[in-house]
């Protein structure tokens, strides 16, 4: 098992996608406005060379939307001026990003800034190889913000040793188990260490009625159609299994043939099998899942834990009796304490193409701005909003929303477009929210990394998002009690002869080569 101790050798690639194709949101990727501004004055951009350029620089950004609706005007006018920036977003909602890839990518619909995540469709990587888009790792170092960018940060973020983008800096490890700690208390249990405490509270929250109401309406787990980042793959790291590859002695193992990864599997199916779980999970959005806890359906959420105050913020006038607690020290028998990283602690790129960012002057203009956003100033408009509109704060710098309704149509949208959601000075006086914060950072002592994060198989960039689409459909299948243990391993070997032992063999060679 790899922690964080260890070197971040790899570059994984287990479903995402390019956020591409022009969506709903105005200055959907042709050329910006002003580029001329841009070139004649960012020549020396970020190394105090240059005053800035008397008109605001039009920047185009290609984003993902993570929220209902896209920001209202209020937040971005400040962060305009703050940058001396006029900025038209392209919006296009988390659920369709990846299958507008091929058609984004086919009619050039892009922006000055497109954000890309987790770095491995196939798709997506072949597009940052071919040239399409700047590799800025020569120029950071030309920022005071994105200086501070670590080297293994940058390693990971690396295709074959080249940065095509800045990296959005993540924590390392940020999942765990959200419970809901009135009902345990009200059915006299304690709070879950282990997986087998776990699912006898999910069995208890759907069989003795928690909430009191004399009905049978409620499950323990409420899970969405997501294996990486909902329940399954959190639970995967309490049973031992690896963070998509396992690497003893330079042979490879992708996590689906290990026992780790069947021992989730067989869980996951109690779960269902028992009803401890919401049965349409295979088919349930993110929006649904959280929903189903905030109306009292369900008591336990397995997700990023920083999710528990907004869980309990949908709660309002709904469940107001609610009490949340986090648990992020859950192991299987047998088992060490581990957590998987989400790629490394690498949340994507903001990526710029050629084709609308014409020539070095422009690229350093834009990586300017992207080097703003890192600022504490913009990181509190981004996160908080505009203090004595949408929050207050303390001497402390810790700060309270004080409009929740203008909070989330102004300013929870733009969170996702943070290059980086941590380290500074201001910070949440939410009770929950910090103890989340804290959780997390103890994470990281046990995450467990991708050992092959930064490699590459070409085999994985051609045919590994069509490849793993075999995986998840049997594990699914396998979950919901429609093959055997015989069916999957025989679906494994589908795998294998589909081009997955070549994407074995080429990650062993690249990580031989890589010095390992």
């Amino acid at each position: 098992m790899e922690t964080k101790r260890m070197k971040q050798a790899g570059l994984t690639l287990l479903g995402c996608a390019l956020l591409l194709s022009a969506c709903s949101g105005n200055g959907a990727g042709g050329q910006a406005e002003g580029k001329g501004s841009a070139g004649a004055n960012a020549g020396a951009a970020g190394t105090g060379g240059a005053a800035e350029p008397a008109e605001p620089v039009s920047i185009t950004w290609l984003n993902v939307l993570h929220t209902a609706s896209p920001p209202t005007g209020t937040v971005v006018k400040k962060i305009e001026e703050a940058t001396n920036t006029k900025l038209s977003f392209s919006w296009i909602p988390d659920a369709s990003k990846e299958e507008r890839i091929n058609t984004s990518l086919a009619s050039g619909s892009l922006a000055d800034i497109v954000t890309l995540t987790i770095l491995d469709n196939s798709s997506v990587r072949s597009a940052l190889k071919s040239g399409m888009f700047w590799e800025v790792g020569p120029y950071l170092d030309e920022f005071p913000n994105l200086k501070g960018i670590s080297a293994d940060t940058r390693k990971s973020a690396s295709i074959e040793g080249k940065l095509y983008g800045v990296p959005l800096q993540k924590a390392l490890a940020r999942n765990g188990v959200i419970i809901r700690k009135d009902w345990l208390d009200k059915l006299g249990l304690p709070l879950p260490k282990t997986t087998d405490e776990l699912l006898q509270a999910a069995k208890a929250f759907t069989e003795q009625d928690p909430d009191g109401n004399g009905m049978d309406d409620t499950t323990g787990f409420t899970d969405r159609s997501d294996l990486v980042y909902g329940a399954f793959k959190t639970l995967g790291s309490y049973f031992g299994t690896p963070n998509v590859w396992k690497v003893e002695n330079g042979k490879a193992t992708p996590e689906f043939e290990t026992e780790g990864y069947l021992n989730t599997m067989n869980y996951m199916k109690q779960l269902y099998d028992g009803g401890y779980i919401n049965q349409d999970f295979a088919v349930t959005a993110k929006t649904d899942q959280q929903q189903k806890l905030a109306q009292g359906k369900a008591g336990i959420y397995v997700g990023a834990l920083f999710d528990s105050k907004n869980l309990l913020n949908m709660a309002k006038g709904v469940q107001d009796g609610m009490e949340l607690a986090m648990v992020n020290d859950i192991t299987a028998p047998g088992q060490p304490r581990a957590l998987w990283s989400a790629n490394n602690g690498i949340g994507g790129l903001l990526a710029f193409p050629r084709s609308e960012v014409k020539d070095e002057a422009e690229l350093k203009r834009v990586l300017k701005f992207v080097d703003d956003l890192m600022s504490e100033d913009i990181y509190a408009l981004t996160t908080y909003g505009i203090e004595g509109v949408h929050y207050s704060v303390d001497a402390d710098k810790a700060a309270t929303i004080t409009n929740q309704d203008l909070w989330q149509q102004e300013v929870q949208p733009l969170a996702g477009s943070r290059p980086k959601d941590y380290d500074y000075a201001i910070h949440d006086a939410d009770k929950l929210k910090q103890e989340a914060d804290r959780l997390i950072a103890e994470n990281a002592d046990y995450a467990v990394l991708n050992p092959f994060y930064s490699l590459e198989s070409q085999t994985w960039s051609t045919q590994g998002s069509e490849l793993q689409k075999i995986i998840t459909d049997a594990t699914y299948k396998f979950i919901l009690g429609k093959i055997d243990e015989a069916q999957f391993k025989a679906e494994v070997e589908k795998w294998r002869k589909s081009g997955g032992q070549s994407i074995i063999e080429e990650y062993e060679a690249a990580y031989k080569q890589a010095g390992h």
